[in-house]
């Protein structure tokens, strides 16, 4: 059994992580996010119970596909049953061995679909479960084992606190708190003070995550609260250069100039390639909400994206892409 890392200095050298988010964060949006500074990533959130039934399925290989450049990769698993999390768990770090850093647990999706059983962050309910996970999880598995979890269920259930001390003493190596409460799903105001408190109450690194959109807000986060490292989630779609930026202003005092409109639409022609080589031509389909961010608040942005939504093929949608380059290149 090879030994488990110590992921203190992990975090601290990763500082700014690119957070899971199911249906956005594939592969190849993964290595582009590596690429411009992200310290490490997470894989989109892979149900246990999937694996168990059916391990073969195209969309679980898919899920578990990772960038050559990315791993050591985080690889973040979601369920209710400790011993098929468990089992789950140690066939995946047998099969992919050391290009996974870690796995990591999630119980802060909000989810209908996913709290209706039991799971994401219906286990802030249940903490002798939730615990329970993590301690059969990291029993089973050579790796370091994580959670990330919420504030609590709503604001009368703000457990954050006890739910990472509970989690900490079942085994957890490290801990990412989101400033939410499950009810606020991704709206309101983060309350990175609870954040700051779960990392005074454990001795495990502390990730923090919520209302992450600049560089300063990366580093505003890492003073007020204290954390290991930073993780940014929507602050990155359409805006990967938010980890260059970050870093650049958190290591050097630095501030980077955002990329230009044409920079930001060859990204999102890249992008575009990337993943219809990864998944294949009707992926094309998933990149519309990838293009309509990268073009987020550029000129003739919304009827652009009324054009996109309706693009038919991959072709099409490069075709409409190189378009709206060439226009965006006469006003510039």
């Amino acid at each position: 059994m090879r030994p488990r890392r110590d992921l203190v200095p992990v975090l601290r050298e990763a500082l700014v992580v690119l957070g899971p988010m199911a249906g956005v964060t594939e592969a190849p949006f993964r290595a582009i996010c590596k690429r411009m500074g992200a310290g490490l990533t997470y894989t989109e959130m892979v149900s246990a119970k999937g694996l168990h039934y059916n391990p073969q399925a195209a969309a679980a290989r898919a899920l578990l596909s990772f960038a050559p450049d990315e791993t050591p990769v985080a690889v973040q698993l979601f369920g209710s049953e400790p011993e098929m999390m468990a089992e789950q768990a140690a066939r995946l770090v047998e099969r992919y061995g050391e290009a996974i850093a870690f796995i990591d647990i999630n119980m802060g999706c909000p989810v209908g679909k996913v709290v209706r059983k039991g799971e994401g962050c219906a286990l802030m309910r249940d903490v002798h479960r939730a615990a329970a996970i993590v301690k059969a999880v990291s029993t089973a598995v050579p790796v370091p084992v994580t959670a990330k979890f919420r504030k609590g269920w709503s604001e009368s259930e703000a457990n954050a606190v006890e739910f990472a001390q509970a989690l900490e003493e079942a085994g957890a190596a490290a801990l990412a708190v989101h400033g939410r409460t499950r009810e606020q799903f991704y709206s309101g105001r983060a309350d990175w003070d609870v954040i700051a408190a779960v990392k005074q109450a454990v001795g495990v690194p502390v990730i923090g995550s919520g209302d992450v959109f600049t560089a300063d807000d990366a580093l505003e986060m890492l003073d007020r609260t204290g954390v290991d490292a930073v993780m940014i989630a929507r602050g990155a779609q359409g805006n990967p250069w938010i980890f260059s930026q970050a870093r650049a202003l958190i290591e050097r005092g630095e501030r980077v100039c955002g990329p230009g409109w044409l920079e930001r639409i060859d990204l999102a022609a890249e992008h575009a390639e990337a993943l219809v080589a990864f998944a294949g031509e009707r992926a094309f389909t998933r990149m519309r909400k990838h293009v309509a961010w990268y073009v987020r608040e550029m000129p003739g942005a919304a009827r652009f994206r009324e054009l996109v939504n309706h693009a038919r093929s991959h072709a099409e949608l490069m075709a409409l892409l190189a378009e709206y380059r060439e226009w965006i290149a006469r006003l510039a």
